[in-house]
């Protein structure tokens, strides 16, 4: 039942007419050995935690420990309740949730990491905000996990999920296909729309490059994880719609590893490109850490 491509994926749900959190389940409990019934409990403690770390990042109005990040869910969310915001409810509701749980992360908190701390904000963010607009039960946001979980296995194993490694596409991108997905597949889309949406989340953060000032998972990064959710909605919307990706899923895939492979490594995690070694950036590293970036690092 093992599978490592979008296509060998695609082609399993097909043949056992399942979705492809079904097939994960499945999956999962061939793996392991354990049963069906424990595996979606211990994914339900999942995201139970996600749910704290957003109740928690919201009531939190403080900094985290560096400075230069902090309260900005708790202004998202005092600017919903005025009511005069441009996009719908679950785009706002997804942004606010995202800068929860990754300034909770951001303030040492309990998080979970979908696939990486870094991009924790994403998946969390998106589910939540259709627990709070939709009608969809419970279980099958647990479900949507099992699907995001999928996609991310296929994404890890055929390229990577670190900024070290690849750059933030690796983390952000990742995480928007696995929401894109997700959300797909809760709203009773297909598997192959699933990866359609997939593929053109990840294909729209194709080269996004992983430069966190001073070395911390804070800036760009919580922002970036609020756009995620955007792009994520986005992705599975067209999806939806029968639109397609001109590019396969597997090769979008490939493509992200070619490209990180490409990336200098003043562009992956190092702190030592992009906007890390802008005059700002390296104000901020040497008030926090007491030391400035280097310039020309090849």
């Amino acid at each position: 039942m093992e599978f490592s491509s979008m296509e060998e994926l695609l082609q399993q749900c097909h043949e056992k007419n399942w979705g492809i959190g079904e097939l994960m389940l499945e999956w999962e409990a061939s793996k392991t050995g354990r049963s069906q019934k424990d595996i979606f409990e211990k994914m339900k403690e999942r995201l139970l935690r996600m749910k704290d770390a957003i109740e928690t990042g919201i009531e939190d109005k403080s900094t985290a420990p560096s400075g230069i990040s902090g309260g900005d869910a708790y202004l998202l969310q005092q600017y919903k309740e005025k009511g005069n915001y441009l996009t719908g409810s679950i785009t706002v509701d997804a942004m606010k949730y995202a800068f929860a749980t990754s300034e909770t992360n951001a303030r040492m908190g309990v998080i979970v990491a979908t696939p990486t701390a870094g991009s924790a904000g994403i998946l969390p963010g998106c589910i939540f905000a259709l627990r709070d607009n939709t009608d969809i039960p419970f279980d099958e946001l647990v479900m949507g996990l099992f699907t995001a979980s999928a996609i991310g296995y296929v994404i890890a194993n055929r390229a990577f999920i670190s900024g070290a490694a690849g750059g933030c596409q690796a983390e952000v991108g990742s995480a928007t296909a696995m929401a894109a997905a997700a959300i797909v597949e809760m709203n009773g889309g297909s598997p192959k729309q699933s990866v359609q949406a997939a593929a053109m989340g990840l294909k729209s953060l194709l080269g996004l490059v992983c430069d966190p000032v001073a070395g911390l998972v804070e800036v760009p990064c919580i922002k970036r994880n609020v756009i995620g959710t955007s792009i994520a909605f986005t992705a599975a919307e067209m999806a939806l719609a029968g639109i397609q990706s001109r590019i396969p899923c597997d090769e979008v895939i490939g493509a992200m590893y070619d490209i990180g492979k490409s990336m200098p490594r003043t562009l992956k995690e190092t702190a030592l490109g992009g906007l890390a070694a802008t005059p700002t950036g390296e104000e901020l590293k040497q008030k926090i850490m007491g030391k400035p970036c280097l310039r020309n690092v090849n």
